[in-house]
């Protein structure tokens, strides 16, 4: 593991931003991942969503890529967990489908709130150190945030499925999130926080 601290003793901003590409990319494929296992049973159960899952997954393919594209230049490497996004994806996705269309749309939310949440720690962090990397991730937002509009518009009803999955696919998704940065996005947001 890269030392967190810099010869100064303060924290490695490089290394955030290295980690900030790690765990963006490796969310984006898990995100293809829980697309691709809804649309292969949606395509069995309900396929008039079908369209519209396969209209995201293309939008996280695209991310990913654009992701994967940005790490050369500034020494960064896929996630070593990468098995555990594909997989984890893959059982959210092919559960959550199977509860119906509803629980598809309240797993979209839980994952895209969770992920604009984050978004919004690295824009701020990001906005003097790597100007570049912020604009790729706030264009990349946009599509995430019509992602979520998407998701809260097309719910049937908000009852007891939404109150405890949303909180459950949330936390799971803050969880991996944390585990892929090695704790950089807790601490981004109290640098955050300290800052305001």
């Amino acid at each position: 593991m890269d030392n967190p601290l810099n010869k100064t003793g303060k924290r490695d901003g490089a290394l955030t931003v290295r980690r900030i590409l790690k765990v963006n990319h490796a969310g984006e494929f898990g995100a293809i991942r829980i697309y691709g296992a809804q649309i292969w049973m949606a395509r069995r159960l309900f396929p008039d969503i079908v369209p519209a899952l396969c209209a995201m997954r293309d939008d996280e393919i695209e991310h990913c890529r654009l992701f994967r594209d940005a790490m050369p230049t500034r020494d960064a490497k896929p996630c070593r967990v990468m098995a555990f996004w594909s997989l984890g994806g893959y059982v959210l996705g092919f559960l959550t489908a199977l509860g119906g269309r509803n629980m598809v749309w309240i797993c979209t939310e839980a994952v895209e709130s969770t992920v604009h949440r984050h978004l919004e720690d690295q824009l701020a962090f990001l906005e003097t150190r790597d100007p570049q990397l912020h604009g790729l991730i706030a264009s990349i937002q946009e599509e995430e945030l019509a992602h979520l509009r998407k998701a809260e518009k097309n719910q049937t009803r908000r009852g007891v499925g939404h109150a405890l999955l949303l909180p459950v696919v949330a936390a799971l998704t803050d969880l991996m999130i944390w585990l892929s940065t090695w704790g950089d996005s807790s601490w981004m947001r109290a640098e955050m926080a300290r800052s305001r």
